[in-house]
């Protein structure tokens, strides 16, 4: 029986609460809301992303892959706000979630950040009232979702990413050990994993580590956000292909040279020992002000 995977991503949820730019005054979020003000506000609905979570809904997956960014510039008041969307939206256990750039801003204590979304993103195995530790794994029937954590604070100017040394060296034996029990492998970072696919100062530093880990230990899906456009990019590994794919962002409206909103449905199945996956892309339609299937194609392995 086939296993259906939602995957969507770069909500940047406004507006922005009131005094967002001022409370617990830092530079970055400053230039961030002034930003948002005078142009990303233009680009992003609310209505349409609203209408894009009604879709996967509608839709009914077994489970929805969220690549982060909630948020715009980490503001206090935009980590509640973001959990009473998330609870609106599914069930900690139906929804997995990894911060993106926007959603570590800047730093912000734990308890007064990243916390408040910790049930979408805390493992299987992971202690009860512990922050959530990355990489975490949450296995769905034959599914493994291996979340890894690319969202630290960058300086002024800079929107990447970075994962570290710890979440590099946990990952290739949950990989090797994930394989060996037979799941299908779904690898959840906000940046794009691989060297190139964002410009260097939105790029992810450790990147050609992350790219090396993959090719030898194996994944079946590897899901991505940042770049707000559809990318489909496949790794040649060690034991085959491993489909790369990044999704536009959910609230975007389509003006300009932007890619209109978007998600990703994933139908897993399994054929003569061979994984196989089905892709449905459903994108917003400006005109008919609804999302619209868009593409169906099938996943090289």
């Amino acid at each position: 029986m086939a296993l259906t995977l939602a995957h969507l991503s770069d909500v940047h949820l406004g507006p922005l609460p009131p005094g967002a730019a001022w409370e617990n005054f830092a530079l970055k979020r400053l230039v961030g809301a002034l930003n948002w003000k005078l142009r990303r506000h233009k680009q992003h609905d609310p209505v349409i992303s609203s209408a894009l979570v009604a879709d996967i809904k509608a839709a009914g997956p077994d489970h929805v892959a969220f690549t982060g960014d909630l948020m715009n510039v980490s503001a206090y008041a935009e980590f509640p706000r973001a959990a009473r969307w998330l609870q609106n939206f599914g069930d900690p256990a139906w929804i997995s979630y990894v911060p993106g750039n926007h959603d570590a801003y800047v730093p912000v204590p734990w308890e007064y950040g990243l916390a408040h979304l910790a049930p979408y993103m805390t493992g299987d195995m992971a202690a009860a009232g512990s922050q959530s530790s990355f990489p975490y794994v949450r296995l769905r029937r034959n599914l493994a979702i291996i979340g890894l954590n690319s969202g630290v604070p960058q300086s002024l100017r800079k929107a990447g990413g970075s994962l570290g040394p710890k979440q590099l060296e946990a990952l290739p034996g949950l990989l090797n050990d994930l394989k060996a029990k037979g799941y299908y492998r779904a690898v959840m970072i906000h940046h794009p994993p691989l060297p190139g696919l964002a410009p260097p100062r939105k790029a992810l530093s450790d990147a050609a580590r992350l790219r090396d880990i993959l090719a030898s230990e194996g994944a079946e899906l590897v899901l991505h956000g940042h770049n707000h456009r559809q990318m489909l990019n496949v790794l040649s590994g060690r034991s085959g292909n491993i489909p790369v794919i990044g999704v536009p962002s959910t609230s975007m409206n389509g003006t300009g040279h932007a890619e209109p909103a978007a998600w990703n449905l994933y139908e897993i199945s399994r054929n003569q020992g061979t994984w196989v996956t089905e892709v449905t892309i459903r994108a917003w339609d400006s005109i008919s002000r609804r999302l619209v299937p868009k593409n169906q194609f099938t996943l090289p392995s």
